[in-house]
């Protein structure tokens, strides 16, 4: 694969036409792409045999990141998301990470996690010796419920009964059986194979299964997402860069020991993991799931709270090292993945050839959200930026249309009064400019 440049120096500043005709040539896309990005994506009768009880669709905007490099491979990054600023920070963070060589990213095998409740047993102990002996054979009727799967490498990877001898309903057996989806998220696969378990998991433990279900804290499904930035790279005009760094590394250790604070800090990790995964039709309830879960892992800094997802800290050249880990249980084959005609675009925008790689930039891409996000909060304050994208959103409340939507929002910015009644009264005016 040739590894084009993902470098789009004023992108920003094309029409949407012209910004869609750079995609369309760097992806290879043809027409039928080139219609759905331009509006002709899922119709009404696509989304009612999606759903239950359809009425119609609800389209959020989308764009695409430019400026990624992972393990040395130029990306551009669809992200379908409504909030303002979002698009523009990854892509200025990871013009940043650019300059320390890009991100360097990895993925565990896809192996989800499916859970089988046990109870009423007549003795635990036995029970989880039961499930110990017969490891083997469980994992064979779970390979059983999907040849298709087991054809391409996956399938049952172990079986592990957790036993809990206090509950508020009596002694439980929670038995796990580990499964590699492969490229599929894997939700299906997981819940078609542990309710085949489940008969002979009652007769081996002399008890009664109840729920037969994934789990989405996906721990053994994680992908991992490194970058070193040369601390001048990191500094706003008029600011030292080591003291920028410094100012980052003390950000992250106030959403390290402060779970008000990581909540925050997550969810802006997650404001670019959840766009990449709406935009490419995988599940991001799923994803939010296993990531907060996941922060939530006392081993992770070895106390029992809710915690951060990254690591900033400042390396011993002064420079800025950012590293996540986090749970991502994504498909690119099956769902919606191969049902919504945007995800499917999407998809080949990315070029990614594995679920895990898919990981990977998802990894990546929040890794550079937070980067944006705390380095403006260590600087110049997060509102500074942010307002001056909210302004287009305040101008069409206001019901400006066309070019009167970045006039208006220009002199509100200006004004720094970016208020709706602001905005109501400038287009008065430019409206009665206009018509007389």
């Amino acid at each position: 694969m040739t590894n084009k440049s993902s470098r789009f120096p004023g992108f920003y500043k094309l029409s949407v036409a012209e910004r869609v005709e750079k995609v369309i040539e760097w992806a290879d896309l043809g027409s039928d792409e080139e219609a759905v990005l331009l509006g002709a994506g899922l119709t009404a009768e696509q989304a009612s045999n999606m759903i239950e009880n359809g009425i119609g669709t609800h389209a959020l905007p989308l764009g695409v990141a430019v400026n990624f490099m992972i393990n040395q491979r130029h990306y551009l990054i669809p992200m379908a998301v409504e909030e303002p600023s979002v698009l523009a920070a990854v892509s200025n963070a990871a013009k940043m990470i650019y300059a320390g060589g890009g991100f360097t990213a990895t993925a565990t095998e896809p192996v989800m996690i499916g859970q089988v409740q046990v109870l009423d047993m007549p003795d635990l102990d036995t029970a989880v010796q039961a499930i110990h002996d017969n490891r083997e054979l469980l994992m064979e009727i779970a390979n059983s419920t999907s040849q298709n799967i087991v054809r391409r490498g996956g399938g049952a990877r172990d079986v592990i009964a957790r036993p809990f001898p206090e509950t508020a309903v009596g002694p439980m057996l929670v038995v796990h059986l580990h499964y590699d989806c492969r490229d599929a998220m894997g939700a299906n696969a997981i819940n078609t194979a542990v309710e085949a378990m489940a008969t002979t998991i009652a007769d081996l433990t002399g008890g009664r299964t109840n729920l037969r279900i994934l789990s989405n804290l996906t721990d053994q499904r994680t992908a991992t997402a490194t970058c070193t930035i040369p601390a001048e790279a990191l500094a706003p005009k008029g600011m030292d860069g080591r003291e920028v760094a410094k100012r980052i590394a003390e950000a992250n250790a106030f959403a390290v020991v402060d779970p008000y604070r990581a909540a925050t800090h997550n969810k802006g990790i997650m404001n670019g993991i959840d766009a990449i995964c709406i935009a490419t039709g995988n599940d991001w309830r799923a994803l939010e799931a296993g990531a907060h879960a996941y922060a939530a892992n006392s081993s992770r800094y070895g106390f029992g709270q809710y915690s951060s997802l990254t690591d900033w800290h400042v390396d011993d050249n002064g420079d800025l090292y950012g590293e996540i880990t986090l749970p991502l249980a994504v498909g690119t084959v099956g769902g919606a993945t191969k049902v919504h005609p945007t995800a499917q675009v999407a998809l080949k925008i990315l070029q990614v050839e594995s679920s895990g790689e898919l990981a990977q930039v998802m990894a990546c891409v929040g890794l550079a959200q937070n980067l944006a996000a705390i380095r403006a909060l260590a600087t110049v304050g997060i509102q500074a930026g942010h307002m001056r994208m909210h302004a287009r959103q305040v101008a069409m409340a206001a019901g400006a249309t066309g070019p009167l939507v970045d006039a208006i929002a220009q002199l509100l910015v200006q004004e720094k009064n970016i208020r709706i009644n602001r905005a109501t009264e400038l287009l008065e005016t430019m409206t009665k400019a206009t018509v007389s």
